[in-house]
């Protein structure tokens, strides 16, 4: 029972900005959300999420805090439960000639098209809005543990890049993407140490460039 309630709570918390924004009359909202800042290879992707009901998954969480088989599960029924859904990608080539943080933005921005919905309001994760979007919007720090539509971006998120990371340890296994995602383990600097860097790594970044 207490196991119950403790889910119960949970989910009641992590739907406080949406169930605001409904008190509001704010039908759609979007939670966006971004997987792929910090490694040295690979793209940036971003979700968007767009809810118009409570989202009850008990085990919805931030994705770094939710094992990868538990990912996958969840990603399926958000799939199927939110009214929409999208994905965006920045490639390698888009971070490096405008900048990581210029290529997580058009993430977003693409993301939220790919949902084929219109939100009437919009949940960033992070500490900056979103420019170049006219819908009203509110970002939040660590919002991926506040709010249920950025939780729930942020399992999409994961789950597409580390799909992506996966397929391009097929075609550069001597780099571990697969196991480090492009992110700057140990192992992964050893290779790109040994090997020198390969068309996924992003060559402006420190630890690649030297």
């Amino acid at each position: 029972m207490d196991s119950v309630n403790n889910d119960l709570n949970h989910l009641y918390s992590l739907h406080k900005y949406e169930r605001k924004l409904w008190e509001r009359n704010f039908q759609l909202i979007a939670g966006i959300d971004e997987a792929g800042r910090g490694p040295l290879a690979g793209p940036v992707v971003a979700a968007a999420v767009v809810l118009k009901e409570a989202l009850f998954l008990p085990e919805l969480d931030d994705s770094k805090r939710v094992p990868e088989p538990l990912r996958l599960l969840l990603a399926a029924e958000i799939k199927s439960r939110a009214a929409g859904w999208g994905i965006g990608i920045a490639s390698v080539g888009y971070i490096e000639r405008n900048n990581i943080l210029q290529a997580t933005f058009y993430a977003m921005r693409r993301a939220i098209r790919h949902s084929e919905l219109r939100p009437d309001y919009v949940l960033v994760d992070g500490c900056q809005q979103l420019p170049g979007i006219a819908v009203p919007q509110t970002a939040i720090i660590k919002g991926d543990r506040k709010s249920a539509a950025i939780a729930a971006a942020s399992i999409l998120a994961k789950t597409t890049r580390d799909a992506i990371m996966k397929y391009y340890d097929l075609l550069y296994p001597r780099y571990g993407f697969a196991r480090n995602k492009g992110y700057p383990t140990a192992g992964h600097r050893a290779a790109l140490n040994r090997y020198g860097p390969c068309f996924l790594h992003r060559k402006t970044f420190r630890g690649v460039k030297e």
